[in-house]
This record gives structure tokens, C-alpha cells and sequence, in this order.
């Protein structure tokens, strides 16, 4: 909390599920002086971080973003009224499911920041707090989307942002498990999320199974 509140140093907030990363978030959201918007790649992820999705709040297409392409310039990258002026005004942009996020998007939220804020700098000035695990959900780059972007980001995961490179941001990452207290459970859980499920969990898992199981209407 005290690099978010005292400093103006991006912060990738990382963690198991269940390590208390949304608590983190519905915390900072009720106490932090700041002024700021929670953002999320898809509807669900925003409905559960209590905010809305990136394309919603910044008015963007769904197509690939090109670096450099001239299209944060076009009149199609608009803004106006309420929104401009959160835009121009907040201090600190949380987004939540990072692991989601593509990293041509995350240039886009730069270049529109960048945009309606006036600024050369990094996403506008604003500080970032990416939220998120990367062993869980990856973003979503199909075949055709890759071959053109993989000629400008190394990978598609949102640490390869050309406008994230130009930034000094620090991680944090948060261990211990509150939501689960069983220990073989933790362990069962963990050995799937890090692809590497011994004999034992795998039997543990089969033990479950019931051949020509039929679910009641309930």
C-alpha cells in the first residue's frame, strides 16, 4: 500500500488465488486519497473488481492496436464530456486480470491516456496498478492477430508494451493463502496451477471421477 500511496512508482501486484489480491483492491478503493478508475479486460473480471472494462472506458475497437501506426491520432479516437475529464484527472489506473491483457492493448491505454491528457509521458503520467497472476488466464491472440503483431512485441503478455518498457514499475508478489486451509488441498491446487501435477494428485483428482454420471435437474 505504501508504494501506491506515497510514491508515483508503477506496481504489478501478483499472487496465488485466493492470496488476497481483490481484497488489496476493495481496500485501496475505500481508503486511497488518490483518484482513481479500475479497469478490467473483460466483463466478468470488471464486474468482479467492481469497475468496467478497458474498451468500454477508453472507447476502443476490438481490432489489433499498431505501434505507431498513426490511429491515436484519428478522429475515430475521440473523447468527451464526464469521461474526458476523469481522464484528465486521475491520479492512479488499477487494472485488474493483467494476465489477460494483450500487450498491444496496453499501448493503446497509453496512447489514449497520452492523448487526452496532454503528455509525452508513459500513460500519461498516470500510475498503474496491474493486478493479476500470470499462471492463470493468458491473453487471447488468435492466429492471424499474432502474425501481425509478432512483429512488433516479443510476446503477447502485457510486459512486452513498448510504453510498460519505459517505465520503472516494481512487484509485488503476495504468498500466503487465505482462502483455502486445507494443506493437501493447497498443495493439490498449486501443483496443477504450475503444470507439474505429481502421480499422487493425479490420482487424487481420478479418485473423483464417477463413470456415467448424471446430474439431477437441481
Amino acid at each position: 500500500r505504501r508504494i501506491i500511496e506515497t510514491t508515483h512508482t508503477h506496481l504489478f501486484l501478483t499472487g496465488k488465488a485466493g492470496t488476497g489480491k481483490t481484497t488489496f483492491l476493495r481496500r485501496l478503493r475505500d481508503t486511497l486519497p488518490k483518484r482513481m478508475v479500475v479497469l478490467a479486460p473483460t466483463g466478468i473480471a470488471a464486474i468482479n473488481a467492481g469497475g468496467i472494462t478497458i474498451h468500454s472506458f477508453f472507447q476502443l475497437p476490438f481490432s489489433p492496436f499498431v505501434p505507431g501506426a498513426g490511429y491515436e491520432n484519428s478522429k475515430a479516437f475521440s473523447m468527451r464530456g464526464a469521461k474526458l475529464k476523469i481522464i484528465q484527472s486521475i491520479d492512479l489506473l488499477v487494472i485488474d486480470e493483467i494476465s489477460m491483457v494483450r500487450a498491444d492493448l496496453l499501448d493503446a491505454v497509453d496512447a489514449a491516456l497520452r492523448r487526452f491528457r496532454h503528455s509525452s509521458q508513459p500513460f500519461g503520467g498516470v500510475q498503474l496498478l496491474l493486478i493479476g497472476d500470470l499462471q492463470q488466464l493468458a491473453p487471447v491472440a488468435r492466429d492471424e492477430e499474432w502474425r501481425m503483431l509478432s512483429a512488433y512485441y516479443e510476446t503477447p503478455y502485457f510486459f512486452s508494451s513498448h510504453a510498460l518498457k519505459k517505465t520503472q514499475y516494481v512487484t509485488v508478489e503476495l504468498e500466503k493463502v487465505y482462502r483455502q486451509q486445507d494443506s493437501g488441498f493447497l498443495n493439490l491446487l498449486n501443483s496443477i496451477r504450475e503444470g507439474q501435477p505429481s502421480q499422487e494428485v493425479l490420482s487424487a483428482l481420478n479418485s473423483r471421477y464417477v463413470p456415467g454420471y448424471q446430474p439431477t435437474k437441481e
